[in-house]
């Protein structure tokens, strides 16, 4: 196709517009109306769109603070499930991919971040950091390992408050640049779903737990003068409707409601504060809802659900055939294993697996009875039976055993208080859940534990008949390059669009490759 050449047929016009690094033209040429990337001499130019390649989405500052080429980041999937391989093949298409490193034991880790430095040295990557206020030692490893393997980004998510752990692994990257300036040589990215969350990234890390940081030796003393300088993260992602721990906010809503507050804390500091770019996540599992996010002001987007069902991830084929399947209305809440007494739920794959319903049964259970030996004969042969598959006792006893090496304050307190040995033993399920899905655990199928939104189902629905309908087509790597590619087109249509310009209903979506 040469680029002064005009298209007036529907597939010239989609190969026109799909030529998203040329700018686009509408023209007139001796009376037909057509498209091309450079007029011909004499045509007149009704409407023009400039170039749209995908790294122009979103904001340029966030590419060049990560190193990325694309604004684009996948979250973290807890388990391990989004691994080195995930990482590794997202940082070397140029996107930021965080490691999973909830709930994994300390060598995992240690390996995983040790792994990630061999393969990808200076690369873009980052590690997942989660508040685990039960119990703080977490925090601490996670950093303790991030400091030792140079990890230059984590992604702190489900932070309700700053811990000194977070505000550590801030500080001890921070010094002077040969300007004078700050350099931050540790970047932190929140997730958050409430405006006072949010805000706690936005503004420096807060003076007594920097004070408390210096006193112990912890950080030095510009360290702690720098602080006053930037803000806690470098960016805040905006996380709505999302597999796993959700809100379920409106991204529509929640955005722009954040963008405000962030437009008000930076307006407080003034222009010596660095930037917080602001990120979209929750429901990305289509290029329409790629380019709502940067039309509402997205500086990045955020992908989740889409890539558990990648050819990288940590997880079994098994579920990933399940999620291939899914539709937008096939997922459901369940109760959380990290936070089973407080009732707080999870999003989960609801097709093809019972976890669901019996993990509510656990709650009302708990929630119903003091302990495990209040259980009347009937639930508790029907809890045996149908839900642990085996008896009280043998569970507590593998749950005491954990619990003796990992957390003997909890055993202690459910030895003498039989609430929370229930509340333990009703965990035990709720975690070998998710680790029997990740294994592929036939036995234990309609007890796999999946977290997803319905950005999967959204997913499945656009690549319907194409190439990314198989699940061992679905490489990460190509599913970030068709979601932006896609957005840019969308992006591109919609200002022709805006401008008057009637794009054809054949030429209106950007074609993934056939199958």
């Amino acid at each position: 196709m040469t680029g002064s050449a005009v298209h007036s047929d529907a597939e010239g016009i989609h190969g026109v517009l799909s030529g998203l690094e040329l700018p686009c033209h509408l023209v007139r040429n001796g009376g037909r109306l057509g498209m091309c990337h450079e007029p011909p001499p004499g045509a007149q130019v009704l409407a023009t769109a400039g170039a749209m390649p995908p790294q122009a989405l979103g904001d340029s500052g966030f590419l060049r603070r990560h190193d990325v080429r694309l604004p684009y980041m996948a979250g973290a999937m807890a388990g391990g499930i989004a691994g080195t391989r995930l990482v590794a093949a997202l940082s070397r298409a140029g996107c930021l991919a965080v490691f999973g490193a909830a709930g994994l034991p300390e060598r995992r880790i240690d390996a995983a971040l040790g792994e990630l430095a061999r393969e990808l040295g200076d690369g873009p990557y980052a590690c997942n950091l989660i508040h685990s206020p039960m119990a703080p030692h977490l925090e601490r490893t996670v950093v303790d390992l991030c400091l030792r393997h140079r990890v230059r980004c984590v992604e702190a998510s489900a932070f309700v408050q700053v811990t000194p752990e977070l505000v550590r692994y801030r500080l001890a990257g921070l010094r002077l640049d040969r300007t004078g300036g700050v350099c931050a040589g540790h970047r932190v990215i929140g997730k958050v779903s409430r405006e006072e969350t949010a805000e706690m990234f936005l503004r420096p890390a807060p003076e007594e737990l920097v004070q408390l940081l210096r006193q112990q030796g912890l950080v030095t003393a510009e360290q702690a003068e720098l602080a006053r300088r930037v803000p806690l993260s470098d960016a805040v992602t905006v996380e709505s409707d999302s597999g796993g721990h959700t809100d379920r906010r409106p991204l529509a809503v929640l955005l722009p409601t954040l963008a405000r507050l962030r437009a008000r804390v930076a307006r407080e500091y003034g222009d010596g504060m660095p930037p917080v770019h602001l990120g979209a996540a929750g429901g990305i599992g289509s290029p329409h809802a790629v380019a709502a996010a940067f039309a509402l002001g997205a500086d990045y987007v955020v992908s989740g659900s889409v890539n558990q069902a990648t050819v990288e991830a940590d997880t079994s084929a098994a579920v990933k055939r399940l999620l291939a399947g899914a539709g937008i209305a096939d997922c459901v809440m369940a109760p959380a294993a990290d936070m089973f007494e407080q009732g707080i739920q999870v999003q989960v794959l609801g097709r093809g697996t019972m976890f669901a319903a019996r993990a509510g049964l656990l709650l009302r259970l708990y929630h119903d009875y003091g302990g495990l030996d209040e259980l009347p004969e009937a639930e508790r042969r029907r809890l045996e039976d149908r839900v642990l598959r085996r008896s009280l006792e043998r569970t507590w006893e593998e749950t005491a055993a954990y619990l003796k090496e990992y957390h003997p304050d909890w055993l202690a307190r459910a030895e003498r208080d039989p609430k929370h040995k229930m509340a333990m033993v009703f965990r035990w399920y709720l975690g070998m859940t998710s680790r029997w899905a990740v294994s592929g655990d036939a036995d234990r199928a309609t007890d796999w534990q999946v977290w997803c939104g319905p950005a999967m189902g959204a997913f499945n629905a656009w690549t319907a008949g194409t190439a990314l309908a198989a699940p061992g087509n679905r490489r990460a790597a190509d599913v970030a390059g068709h979601l932006m590619r896609g957005a840019a087109y969308l992006t591109r249509t919609g200002h022709l669009r805006a401008t008057g310009v009637r794009i054809p209903a054949a030429c209106a979506d950007y074609r993934l490759p056939p199958p």
